[in-house]
């Protein structure tokens, strides 16, 4: 394991993410995708556990391709032990500091030659909270690259919250223009971690190569960071929050003076459902 350089926790302040590179070596990278192959081993379009995981669609009912796992860091010791690894946790502590909550976790598949896209979009604006210590952890478990989908930001775009919402109604993505001409490609090899401010733009393209591109996902923030009460959509996303290093706090922090709420335009599955929704006009009432 390693620690965040002075340089790289700067950068993380004034640009919104930092890597470390083969922060996992290859064996420990190696453990967690014979995990994955487990996990999803019997999984088609017809017959799979749709409260653990996600098919990517366009397939017929034997399909086989799975595009997210949930919570993993919840159901599966492997994965739970990872994200409460020391090492882990002494990096994310030198960013939002030593009273830690776990918040959430996914695997994101990308299959070889699909992949489903991801558009640009800020985390925060799905689960608001009092404040912006919050870092979200990408995990490698191949080569990246912008050939196979790799993740891309926009650097020092993190201090603003951007326009996701059309007439009232979130649309899970941003909806103002971007300025692509500033993103940044993340390639790394297998077992790199991204650091990523929760508020960093961030978007993805199809995996276009022969081999998947394997991508977990970690969300922790700072114990004074509370959520802001979303109904029933904050209680499910709560169930899997943990003091995972130091106190809980007593007292809520708060870092800015609103924060615009999410009005879903129903109970979607997923992020992808969502921005597919939204690319399609279909994202219209809350």
């Amino acid at each position: 394991m390693k620690k965040l350089s002075p340089q790289q926790i700067a950068q993380y302040r004034d640009e919104g993410f930092t890597v470390l590179h083969e922060f996992l070596d290859r064996a420990a990278v190696d453990e967690l995708l014979a995990e994955i192959d487990i996990l999803t081993a019997s999984a088609t379009v017809a017959k799979h556990d749709s409260a653990r995981l996600e098919m990517e669609p366009n397939q017929g009912p034997d399909g086989k391709k799975v595009r997210r796992l949930y919570e993993p860091c919840t159901h599966y010791a492997r994965f739970r032990a990872l994200s409460e690894s020391p090492g882990l946790l002494d990096a994310v502590e030198q960013l939002i500091g030593p009273n830690l909550f776990f918040h959430l976790s996914k695997i994101n598949m990308k299959p070889a030659q699909l992949g489903s896209v991801v558009d640009w979009h800020q985390d925060l604006t799905y689960y608001p909270l009092t404040n912006t210590d919050s870092v979200t952890v990408l995990f490698y478990f191949q080569d990246a690259d912008a050939y196979n989908g790799c993740l891309q930001v926009i650097p020092r775009a993190h201090q603003r919250v951007m326009e996701h919402t059309v007439k009232g109604v979130f649309q899970g993505r941003v909806v103002e223009t971007v300025d692509t001409s500033k993103s940044v490609f993340l390639e790394a090899r297998a077992g790199s971690a991204i650091f990523m401010h929760c508020l960093t733009p961030h978007a993805s393209a199809p995996n276009l190569s022969t081999k998947p591109r394997i991508t977990l996902i970690m969300s922790y923030r700072a114990a004074d960071a509370f959520p802001i009460h979303l109904a029933m959509r904050t209680e499910a996303q709560e169930a899997h929050a943990r003091l995972v290093r130091g106190a809980e706090a007593s007292a809520a922090r708060f870092g800015l003076n609103s924060f615009p709420i999410p009005r879903f335009p129903r109970d979607t599955k997923s992020l992808y459902e969502l921005q597919e929704m939204s690319r399609h006009g279909l994202a219209t009432r809350p």
